[in-house]
């Protein structure tokens, strides 16, 4: 890591039941005393899905210097404190730069050209089966306007997520896995 590459904290928590509320509050702190930090660059809470009961908290810094301040500051660590009775279990990573801002190496570029793929061509097949008719009769500039109009929003908010989970397995197979933050999660 060069000192000045940005860096996200991938924070994973699992809550205590009936804490979400306190749990909401407290996060909410946490945020505001970061934005407070040198070098804080943003910060974000992931709902999990249904099913499964763990929060993503991202916090996001310049660098490592600015990282490291904040994570070893007398006010977070009182923070961290206070959100000790909420959380069950938590995980720390710390991923370098966009590709890994999710603190998960990423999948090989052929596993995901392939995930792509898998969920690209049915997606185009029906959407050339329920409208290619309706839109023969438009100039070909007009036709892949509309339809990557339609399907990039389709792809990239419902398709790919979904189809991101139910391949997580086989793309994160590689055998390497995140390490975690030395520093208190």
């Amino acid at each position: 890591m060069t000192p000045s590459t940005p860096l996200t904290l991938l924070i994973t928590r699992r809550i205590k039941p009936a804490r979400h509320a306190d749990f909401h509050a407290w996060i909410r702190q946490g945020e505001s005393l970061a934005t407070a930090a040198p070098g804080y660059l943003g910060s974000g809470l992931l709902q999990p899905p249904p099913g499964d009961d763990h929060w993503q908290i991202l916090f996001r810094f310049s660098d490592q210097a600015s990282l490291d301040a904040w994570a070893a500051s007398p006010a977070r660590q009182a923070w961290l404190a206070a959100g000790e009775e909420l959380i069950q279990h938590s995980s720390v990573h710390c991923a370098e730069g966009l590709e890994q801002w999710f603190g998960l190496k990423p999948p090989p570029r052929w596993k995901q050209a392939v995930m792509i793929w898998l969920v690209f061509f049915p997606v185009s097949l029906c959407f050339t089966l329920l409208l290619g008719d309706k839109l023969a009769s438009l100039p070909v500039v007009l036709r892949v306007l509309c339809s990557t109009l339609m399907l990039t929003p389709v792809m990239v908010f419902l398709f790919i997520p979904l189809s991101s989970r139910l391949l997580h397995k086989w793309l994160q197979s590689d055998g390497s896995r995140p390490t975690g933050l030395s520093a208190k999660p």
